[in-house]
């Protein structure tokens, strides 16, 4: 450091190149010691919190091999499921899928299956995309009951909310807790084949975000087939594709930031998000169009019902008759509304993207897509409980305006997930046993209507957001040295 006398030359103008030199070249060591003890904070920090997962994640397959176990009946099935799996709250679709895909009989997926004209799926088809159909498949390799599926899966399954968690500890630091250690993990880790899917739109943000070292258009490319990858497991992350295609475009951060947009590069992107779609599922189609095509006819056929958890069932259906032909109304307008809505909503999150872009120079492509999924979350026929992990990671990478008031809203989305991630199995068991119907039906009413008012104000929170720690960086200030005229080079 120089001293009293050379800093009083420095600050003067009048000190030589080298002693100037030798000054930034000590502030910059100095600088690197703090960033090498920050980046070891960091990792300490992430480790303790994959160890923290590593036990939420013991707590969350105990919870659900409650209902799995001898004795057992012929086909495998647990004799206590159906007797305990709403009463518990111990159900999960792992278990319960166990029969009726012959995922039993060990049939491998899709290419020998079809749908009967009522909805069944036949002969190794499952109703999800095809790489989740590999799991299903993997997890029931060596299994000879629905306990041994449900541990080999939880098995399958683990590392992927392990890696999850490790990823979000590096981007949002103490936030990732809330992933690690929240209860939407206890509830939802293995009650169906969700953290692969999460676990690649968190990758997908991390090489965005972390990789700073390659190009935009790089980074573009791979977190484009992450994405893709991840429709592949459960559709929802090919949503994303659009707002970071606009993040390409537009140049990404100021240190990204070329002239002009990027076109060549946002094209880039969706052609590998396109094409990755292409090599994984081309495979099924060709083997077996009917078995790969029976998994989207599934979910066309799916109809808005009690068990859908959906506001249209709670908020629409009690607007129609109980008749079967005020039914098939009700369903019919489900079909049109629900889809119109869900698009109109991406329009919307984008607008407002493109909105903040102008005023800020940078597009929210992480809060963009935290909004897309909120529209989808709300509008669409199905809301599954577990549909919850897939927007846990966007309360944990978004910094949200309003710390304080963001607290309680992400307090009280928890709370109305509770009630219907406990509430509705609870609903169930009391209307085969008779029980206070009445009770249980108000909580699982309080669940969707407190969780679909939480997910409005999250569609405008996210889409204003930037994540944690991703802000734009300032422009490059020229290097002057004391007293010079003219920039050094």
């Amino acid at each position: 450091m120089p001293t009293g006398l050379a800093a009083r030359d420095l600050l003067a103008g009048r000190v030589s190149r080298g002693a100037y030199d030798g000054v930034r070249g000590a502030l910059r060591g100095y600088a690197g010691c703090l960033l090498r003890a920050c980046r070891s904070r960091r990792v300490a920090l992430a480790t303790v919190v994959v160890l923290l997962c590593g036990l939420t994640l013991a707590l969350a397959y105990l919870n659900k091999a409650r209902c799995a176990g001898a004795p057992f009946a012929a086909d495998g099935r647990s004799m206590v499921f159906d007797l305990i799996k709403d009463s518990d709250v111990c159900y999960s679709d792992i278990q319960f899928l166990w029969l009726g895909r012959d995922i039993d009989q060990h049939v491998f997926p899709y290419i020998g299956g079809g749908i009967t004209a009522d909805g069944a799926l036949t002969g190794g088809a499952v109703e999800y995309p095809v790489l989740s159909g590999l799991l299903m498949w993997l997890g029931a390799l060596g299994a000879k009951t629905d306990a041994d599926f449900l541990a080999h899966s939880a098995l399958l399954l683990a590392p992927f909310a392990l890696l999850t968690a490790w990823m979000l500890a590096r981007l949002a630091g103490r936030a990732a807790l809330l992933w690690a250690a929240g209860p939407p993990l206890v509830l939802y880790a293995f009650h169906n084949w969700e953290l692969p899917v999460v676990c690649t739109a968190v990758a997908a943000v991390y090489v965005m975000a972390a990789l700073t070292r390659y190009s935009l258009r790089t980074r573009g490319i791979v977190a484009a087939i992450l994405l893709a990858l991840g429709f592949c497991f459960k559709l929802y992350p090919g949503i994303f594709v659009l707002p970071l295609m606009a993040f390409v475009l537009t140049g990404g951060m100021a240190r990204d930031r070329g002239d002009g947009l990027d076109v060549r590069g946002a094209l880039q992107a969706a052609a590998a998000a396109i094409g990755t779609v292409i090599v994984v599922n081309l495979p099924f189609a060709l083997a077996g169009y009917e078995g790969w095509r029976a998994s989207i006819t599934f979910q066309q056929l799916r109809q808005a019902d009690i068990t859908t958890n959906s506001i249209w069932y709670w908020g629409l259906r009690p607007m129609f008759g109980p008749d079967a032909e005020s039914e098939s109304a009700f369903q019919n307008a489900v079909s049109i509304a629900s889809p119109l809505l869900v698009l109109a909503s991406f329009a919307l999150a984008m607008w407002l993207g493109w909105k903040r872009f102008g005023a800020t120079g940078v597009f929210p492509w992480v809060g963009v897509s935290g909004a897309m999924l909120c529209g989808f979350l709300l509008f669409h026929k199905v809301h599954s409980p577990q549909y919850t992990l897939w927007l846990v990671p966007f309360l944990v990478l978004l910094e949200l305006p309003l710390p304080k008031l963001a607290g309680y809203l992400i307090g009280g989305y928890l709370i109305a997930d509770a009630a219907i991630g406990i509430g509705v199995f609870r609903y169930f068991y009391s209307i085969s046993s008779g029980g206070s119907v009445d009770l249980m039906e108000n909580i699982v009413q309080f669940g969707v209507w407190g969780r679909a008012i939480l997910l409005v104000a999250f569609f405008f929170l996210f889409a204003r957001s930037m994540p944690r720690g991703f802000r734009p960086a300032p422009p490059p200030v020229p290097r002057y040295y004391p007293g010079d005229l003219v920039p050094v080079a």
